[in-house]
């Protein structure tokens, strides 16, 4: 006979399969550029914090959505050194230190 703890968990299975394997070779495939963009978000979050902004506070700044933003804090964006560019020139930030 089944635990309680397996016929909880098999009445709550979910119809969706998981994809927790894809995306677990998605991220390892793409680890060096995320590594980046997860850095960004965290300068970007302290830029935030530091100047008392919200979201769409940023988006103004920078000329963009909120959706965008959105994007950009979630640390998975992958972004062009134009882009990069254009984030630091238009916040007065440095976002990658030059070797």
């Amino acid at each position: 006979m089944a635990s309680k703890a397996i016929l909880f968990l098999e009445g709550h299975k979910s119809e969706t399969p998981s994809r927790f394997a894809e995306e677990a070779a998605w991220r390892k495939e793409n680890a060096s550029w995320l590594r980046w963009s997860r850095q960004l978000a965290i300068i970007l979050i302290g830029y935030m914090q530091d100047n008392g902004l919200k979201r769409a506070d940023l988006a103004a700044r920078l000329g963009v959505s909120p959706q965008y933003v959105s994007k950009l804090l979630s640390g998975t964006e992958n972004l062009s050194f134009k882009s990069i560019a254009n984030i630091e020139e238009k916040l007065g930030i440095t976002c990658l230190a030059m070797v």
